[in-house]
This record gives C-alpha cells, sequence and structure tokens, in this order.
C-alpha cells in the first residue's frame, strides 16, 4: 500500500504518524508493514546520510508485530502505537548503548534504563528503531563527532543537518521514522528542525521530564520532531507524562495539545521581531522569508505588529553559561580521556578558563532581564515570532560558516549563526519551528513561534495554522 485514503500517493516510508495510525485503525495498514518499510529505507539510504549509529531491525520488528495484535483487537495503546520512532543518542534506552557520540563513554554500559522520554515511548506502545547520531554531547548546532563521523543533510549531502539533534532532523527528511526524540539547550531541536524543513517544539523548560538532567543545566529541554505539526502535537501529548525521576517536571498538562490544535489564530496578537531589535546579519533570503510568514499570520486573521522584545543581546550571557558549564563538567576528563573529546570542544573549555564564578553570578542576573522583558511582552503579544536562523544550512564539517563582515566569533562558537534560538533556553518558554520556505538552492527555512510560560497550545496552533497554507513538501528522494 503506498498512499493513504484521500491523499496523493507517497513512498509509505514518508507517511506522517497521524497517517499510519488512521490506516491502522481502518485495517487497511499493519504496524510491521510500516516498520520494514522504515526499515528498508534505512538500509537504503542511511550509509549515505548517517543519521543512526544505532538500528535493531529485529527489537523494532517484534515490537511492531505486538502492535500489530493490539490494533488488530481494537486496544491500541495510544496514538503513536506501532509508529516507527527514533532516540536521539543523548537519551537512555534500556538495552542499547547511549554514547553521546563521544569515545569517552564505555559501550560496555550497563544500559539498565530507559529515560522517561523513552520509557514514555514503550509504555505508548511507539516502535523504537535505534539512536540518532549527534555532535560529542550535544556540545554544537552541527552534528559530527568523533565517534560518529558527519551526518549529512538529506536536502543536500554536503550541508549540515544542523544540531545537536542532527540526527534525528536528517532521519525524518529522509524518511527513516515519522517521529524523533530530541533535546534542546540552546536551539538544538529548532536549529535542525529549521535546516530541514520539519516542525519542533521545545516546550515549557519541565514539560517533559528528564532524566538524568543535562549537565548544562536548566537551559537544556527533550522534546518531539517530526515531518507535521499534528505530529509533534501529538508526540508531546506521549512525552509529557509524569515522571517521579526529574525533580524539576511541570504537573500534568490538564489538556491534549493534538485534540485542540485546530483552534483558529484569528485575533491572536502577534509580535514579529526580524532581528529582536539587536542582531547584525540575517541571510537576506531567510528574512524574506520570514517577512512572508508574518504576512501570512496577518492574512489568517492574527494581528501582526513588527516589535522587539526589548532585552540586550544575550549572546554574552549564553556563552558564559554554556562554555563555564561544559569546561565545568568536561574538564574534570582524565587527560588521556580529554584528548579524545571533539577539538572543538576542547577548544571551548580551553577558551572558558577566562570565566570566574563572578562573571558566571553577573550573567545570571541578566538572565532575569531577559525573562522579565519576555514576560512583558507578552502582556502585550500573545505570541513572538522570528527566523528560526539566521543562516541557511552550511557546509558539513564546519562548526559554522565564514562569518560576514562585523561579526567576531570564537572558531567554536556556534552562537553567532544561531542568535533567535538560544534567548529562549535561558527564559524556559516554548518556541516551535516550522517550515516558512526554501533559498534559492533548495534548502529549507524555519520560522521560530514563542509563546508565552506554559503555553505550548499557542505555539501549536499557530505553527499548524501557517503550515496549512503551504504547499505539501517533496521530501528528498536521495535516489
Amino acid at each position: 500500500m503506498t498512499g493513504s485514503p484521500g491523499r496523493v500517493t507517497r513512498p509509505l516510508h514518508a507517511w506522517s504518524a497521524v497517517e499510519l495510525t488512521a490506516a491502522y485503525a481502518a485495517k487497511q495498514l499493519s504496524p510491521v508493514e510500516a516498520t520494514q518499510a522504515v526499515l528498508d529505507r534505512i538500509a537504503a539510504v542511511n550509509p549515505r546520510v548517517n543519521a543512526f549509529c544505532h538500528v535493531d531491525a529485529a527489537s523494532a520488528l517484534a515490537e511492531a508485530r505486538a502492535s500489530e495484535t493490539r490494533w488488530s483487537k481494537g486496544k491500541p495503546l495510544s496514538f503513536i502505537d506501532g509508529v516507527p520512532t527514533g532516540i536521539k543518542d543523548l537519551i537512555l534506552t534500556r538495552g542499547w548503548p547511549t554514547l553521546r557520540g563521544s569515545k569517552t563513554v564505555d559501550p560496555a554500559g550497563p544500559w539498565n534504563e530507559d529515560a522517561p522520554a523513552t520509557a514514555r515511548l514503550r509504555e505508548a506502545g511507539a516502535v523504537l528503531l535505534g539512536k540518532t547520531t549527534t555532535p560529542e554531547w550535544g556540545w554544537k548546532g552541527a552534528t559530527d563527532s568523533p565517534l560518529t563521523g558527519i551526518t549529512r543533510n538529506p536536502w543536500n549531502l554536503e550541508v549540515t543537518p544542523g544540531g545537536s539533534s542532527g540526527g534525528a532532523s536528517a532521519a525524518l527528511a529522509a524518511g527513516m521514522g515519522a517521529l524523533h526524540v530530541g533535546t534542546d539547550g540552546g536551539g538544538s531541536i529548532r536549529i535542525p528542525a529549521g535546516f530541514c524543513g520539519l516542525a519542533g517544539i521545545k516546550a515549557h523548560f519541565g514539560r517533559v521530564p528528564a532524566w538524568p538532567l543535562s549537565p548544562m543545566g536548566n537551559v537544556a529541554h527533550v522534546g518531539p520532531m517530526a515531518r507535521t505539526v499534528r505530529d509533534c502535537a501529538g508526540m508531546l501529548d506521549i512525552l509529557a507524562r509524569s515522571d517521579a525521576r526529574d525533580w524539576t517536571a511541570l504537573p500534568p498538562p490538564a489538556s491534549n495539545w493534538l485534540a485542540g490544535i485546530t483552534k483558529p489564530v484569528k485575533g491572536l496578537r502577534v509580535a514579529y521581531s526580524p532581528r529582536l531589535g539587536y542582531i547584525k546579519y540575517v541571510h537576506p533570503e531567510v528574512e524574506a522569508a520570514v517577512a512572508r510568514a508574518a504576512a501570512t499570520l496577518a492574512s489568517l486573521g492574527a494581528i501582526v505588529e513588527q516589535a522587539d522584545p526589548g532585552f540586550a543581546d544575550c549572546r554574552p550571557l549564553f556563552s558564559t553559561h554554556w562554555f563555564a558549564t561544559a569546561r565545568n563538567t568536561f574538564g574534570k576528563l582524565p587527560p588521556e580521556k580529554f584528548a579524545q573529546l571533539d577539538p572543538g570542544l576542547q577548544a571551548t573549555c580551553e577558551y572558558a578558563a577566562k570565566y570566574t564564578i563572578g562573571d558566571f553570578l553577573d550573567y545570571q542576573m541578566q538572565r532575569v532581564a531577559v525573562g522579565e522583558a519576555m514576560k512583558r511582552l507578552h502582556t502585550r503579544y500573545d505570541l513572538l515570532i522570528t527566523p528560526a536562523l539566521a543562516v541557511p544550512a552550511f557546509e558539513v564539517g564546519k562548526v559554522m560558516p565564514e562569518p560576514p563582515p562585523g561579526i567576531e566569533a570564537h572558531p567554536a562558537d556556534w552562537t553567532w549563526w544561531t542568535p533567535f534560538s538560544f534567548p529562549f533556553n535561558l527564559t524556559q518558554q516554548p518556541a516551535a519551528s516550522v517550515n516558512c520556505g526554501f533559498t534559492a538552492s533548495g534548502l529549507p527555512i524555519g520560522l521560530q513561534i514563542v509563546a508565552p510560560a506554559y503555553r505550548e497550545d499557542l505555539a501549536l496552533r499557530a505553527a499548524l495554522a501557517f503550515e496549512q497554507t503551504q504547499p505539501p513538501i517533496a521530501w528528498p528522494g536521495l535516489n
């Protein structure tokens, strides 16, 4: 079967989770068929893309057969029962190594526990395919590591899929699983979603329980990535369920995001900020695409006004937090293990030696000012929209593209080209990315939608409303 009822015929590996489970319920498709199609796709294209660093076909097919039995009895465990799903290799998965892209991690384990996200997916009946690649310990916005090598963008194999959830984004764009778990400590869901034409959301901090907590502290989130906004919303409904191991976790949500996602955006007040008031450079094609997206939301009845949030450039604040935390974490490794780290991560740790504890504490007070500015903004606006990234995807194997004139950057600093993402890790509020077009060379462009604290529903509603105005995406064939 190669097409769902009422839709354009597409290969089975490209179906969304919504389409798959509708077909399962109608007994038009089996989870075993869907899983086998995705496993065949992985075998065909992963050697070129390098999105998965571990695949367990036997386990996936066993889970698919169990799902098939449940659907045949009309007793699925959830919306995502039987949906092929990937887990980022920063997230613990029982029975599989979680090596974090690092030669410093012992493959022998033991690997006896699931992280909360993995546990919720198992309980919901998802078919777990394997682990997706990440830069070492998720430290940068492009995906390559000393352990797993270079991961490539299916839209153009010579450019990066972003990071640090780059394996997840590459897998989704290439049709290797309908759902993927990402993490986001400075944009690591929204960066790869933007570079690969996907939907992804960093929910409010603590919304998706995490354990063990990231060494990067309370800027690090876990969340869903998919090819459609509806799939993201449905996956978030699963991931946000309780887990006692995360002491920072929020109470269970009172509403179902997938059920409420179709509410119109008419009347929503939207601030459109092309540069947050201070960003020096945005690629012209990115800026133009986001301006068109703002006009599209206005055409849907949203009240869109150009407005900046009012906080100062927080790149120094975020860099101090990120670099100092990296040095504190990885600088404690024995010298022989430190020498095995990605050279860029080593350089980051060495660069961070200039920061004092006083610097770190001073910048934490500045973080408060960023949060206060966003609180004030949201008294006037329901949402803030910006570019997801300042640039389109760039050459693989690099931390950043060549900085334009006037931009100064440390060789291992990825923050100058991600200036729209990390501020909202500092504020911890929900932020989503959705595709808003392509460059002349065919590379995706992302629109970021930032919601007030705890209001993932608003970000998802706006993302879906916008997505529905766009032509269907012809995903890369890689033939």
